[in-house]
């Protein structure tokens, strides 16, 4: 395992590398300094000693044949025997990635009474299905998934899995990863190959969506990643496809820690994540009374009102209205953007949009750039035209 090496004879207790470690894991004891369990290995202290008196010991992956990796892989989580729409969105991600790795897409399905589905994931995309079938899966089980997936790891070894950023996602791909001694991105916003090393780029918002960072994972496999759902478009089935659907059996050597009682459904809480309308609002709407202008357009268009994050930090709406990495990911067939400059973390929800109006003063916002449609003006004097307009003609297609 990699660690922090701290050379005694070098060191001289300057404290120079404690106070450049933003991690709190150096610290000067007996005039010596001393590291502790914060260490991320970042590199910075070794760059700030002026007295060459730190190193990082790597740890050695030569053993270990990436080429015998092969194939991407995406699990497709169901509930109740129905597969989720982010299993059908990776799917439709994977296919891509696929046919730039020339490699095979895998769907693996985990659960009780679900063999009827397995088509349905050839239909959109797949070419084989891994299926674990028995009464026993009926429940999601973290434990039971991860034996699974370790053991058809170590067996079929795959180069890419994929899975959905859910409350479970979240939760099993750590236990599959560290079991599997691999990396993880979680929540990344975006997928590609690269074209030279043919490793996965991971991309996801970093630093509170402050940048984008492209993640990779050259010396393990397989290269792991969760997608928040709502950022990938799901692709048109074809039923017409053939695949493979292979069954793997349930090896049932977990301890039953966990007895369901009863299934309690959480109370609906209406959210912007399946809205087809939206309409978004930022700092530019100026002040929380104009926000009721937004929330009328979005009443005409049959919609819903969405908000950036600054909005929900000053308490002019509600943390279920709100748009991005740190909200809901939306992916509406319309997105009225008004007064929205466009942050990283912003535009990472808003990218399965279909079709984006944006509305700001200022010409150079990044919200521009992914938008399909660019009004430069006052967003609160266009609402109040286009509520005007079509309470008029009574048509927002006779507008536009």
């Amino acid at each position: 395992m990699s660690c922090l090496i701290i050379d005694s004879k070098k060191c001289v207790g300057c404290g120079i590398c404690a106070k450049s470690c933003s991690s709190n894991a150096l610290e000067i004891k007996n005039s010596k300094a001393e590291v502790n369990d914060n260490c991320v290995l970042c590199g910075v202290c070794l760059d700030a000693c002026p007295f060459n008196a730190l190193s990082i010991e790597k740890e050695e992956n030569s053993t270990f044949d990436c080429s015998e990796y092969s194939d991407i892989w995406v699990f497709a989580e169901q509930h109740k025997g129905e597969v989720l729409p982010v299993s059908l969105e990776l799917i439709g991600k994977g296919r891509e990635l696929s046919k730039e790795k020339g490699c095979n897409l895998s769907a693996v399905l985990i659960g009780s009474d679900i063999r009827s589905k397995a088509e349905k994931l050839i239909a959109y995309g797949a070419d084989k299905v891994y299926i674990c079938n028995d009464s026993d899966l009926e429940i999601n089980s973290d434990e039971r998934y991860t034996d699974i997936f370790s053991r058809m790891i170590s067996q079929y070894k795959p180069e890419i899995l994929l899975l959905g950023a859910t409350g479970f996602g979240r939760s099993l791909a750590p236990r599959i990863a560290a079991r599997a001694k691999t990396g993880l991105t979680a929540d990344c916003t975006f997928l590609e190959i690269d074209n030279e090393t043919g490793l996965l780029h991971q991309t996801r918002p970093a630093f509170g969506g402050n940048l984008m960072a492209t993640i990779i994972c050259p010396g393990h496999r397989p290269q792991m990643a969760t997608v928040r759902p709502g950022i990938m478009p799901i692709q048109n089935p074809d039923y017409s496809k053939e695949g493979e659907i292979i069954s793997i059996e349930y090896e049932d050597n977990i301890d039953k820690k966990i007895k369901l009682i009863e299934d309690i459904l959480a109370p609906e809480v209406k959210t912007i994540a399946n809205a087809e309308i939206i309409v978004a609002v930022g700092r530019g709407i100026g002040s929380q009374k104009n926000i009721a202008l937004a929330q009328k357009l979005a009443s005409l268009l049959g919609g819903n009102i969405g908000v950036s994050r600054p909005l929900v930090d000053i308490g002019w709406s509600s943390q279920n209205n709100q748009i991005g990495q740190t909200g809901s990911s939306v992916s509406p067939k319309l997105l009225i953007s008004c007064g929205i400059s466009g942050a990283i973390q912003h535009l990472a929800g808003i990218s399965g949009a279909k079709n984006i109006i944006a509305i700001n003063t200022d010409p150079d916002a990044p919200i521009f750039n992914a938008a399909h449609y660019k009004v430069v003006g006052d967003c609160v004097e266009i609402l109040k035209s286009l509520i005007s307009k079509i309470e008029e003609t009574g048509s927002f297609k006779k507008i536009i």
